[in-house]
């Protein structure tokens, strides 16, 4: 009976083992998010970047990079990160104005997400200057 418990415990450590290797995604961010927060479109280009590590075992692949929507374009790293090295998915929101509320997908090797989905997320609003008419401006000028 001693055996049969001893056969069960290497059994389940060896399994316990084996489902922690692997590649895993760890964000900078610690909420995968990025705040753009208040922004003017004439003075932002709307570029932020995602940074990470690979905190795995095994190279890190990223296999695709979705956004939500057309006015956000992710770039992917190209080449796999290895265990303990960093890379970015860079994100370029076009800048509309209003507020910004997008989900970029990262699809992986990692296998500390769900089918190595990961969501991203970026936030925030984009307002445009007020036009300043020159003659508006003039009548507010105080005469002499």
């Amino acid at each position: 009976m001693k055996n049969f418990f001893t056969f069960i415990a290497i059994i389940t450590l060896s399994f316990a083992s084996k489902a922690q290797s692997g590649a895993k995604i760890e964000f900078k961010d610690k909420d995968n998010t990025i705040d753009y927060g208040t922004v003017s479109k004439n003075s932002d280009n709307g570029i932020r970047t995602f940074e990470f590590t690979n905190t795995g075992d095994a190279p890190l692949i990223i296999k695709d990079v979705k956004s939500s929507c057309g006015c956000t374009v992710p770039t992917k790293p190209t080449d796999p990160i290895l265990p303990g090295k960093t890379g970015k998915i860079d994100v370029k929101y076009n800048m509309n104005p209003g507020p910004i509320r997008k989900t970029i997908t990262v699809e992986s090797n990692a296998i500390n997400y769900d089918g190595g989905m990961t969501p991203l997320k970026i936030k925030g609003t984009v307002v445009v200057p007020e036009d300043v008419n020159m003659m508006e401006k003039k009548k507010s000028l105080p005469s002499n």
